[in-house]
């Protein structure tokens, strides 16, 4: 039996002070595979009540214009955290070779918006970090790992050996 062929790996993350170490994860593995890495971050929309308050404020077309400015500012925060680790990590390493990553932002509830972004870029793996406590981390993690029909690689956060 052939080993499992990883080519494209989706490394979600909550751009919080724990994502690093996930991502060093999903590097390795990528590297070891010469896999691409698309680095998805999840915004939940703002409800119903939400969208209705911000419209008796706001005009349509400025609560759009700040919406696809806030996700603008979060893919351009992606990409500098991505050229900050190729600069701090990579660079020192013999043979690092390109790296591509991707980086995308979509829109829904957590669980479901990764495994619907897994299947849409056909991931081989899904690369994720959980926290070891309660909390909505925890929840996705365990609703992907759940309903996932590819590999779910879980790297605990707020560890001391991370």
């Amino acid at each position: 039996m052939a080993l499992p062929d990883i080519k494209t790996i989706l490394y979600t993350t909550s751009l919080n002070e724990h994502s690093r170490p996930v991502f060093r994860h999903a590097v390795q593995l990528a590297r070891q595979s010469g896999a691409r890495i698309h680095m998805l971050h999840v915004v939940e929309p703002v409800g119903e009540m939400g969208h209705a308050l911000i419209s008796s404020y706001l005009p349509e077309d400025l609560v759009k214009r700040m919406h696809d400015e806030g996700i603008q500012q979060v893919l351009d925060k992606m990409r500098q955290r991505v050229e900050a680790f190729m600069h701090d990590e990579l660079e020192a390493l013999p043979d690092a070779g390109p790296l591509e990553v991707e980086p995308h932002v979509a829109e829904g509830p957590y669980a479901d918006t990764i495994l619907d972004q897994a299947e849409k870029i056909g991931a081989d793996v899904i690369i994720m970090g959980a926290e070891n406590r309660f909390g909505h981390h925890g929840h996705t993690a365990s609703q992907v790992i759940r309903h996932a029909t590819v590999p779910v690689y879980v790297v605990p956060t707020g560890k001391q050996y991370l």
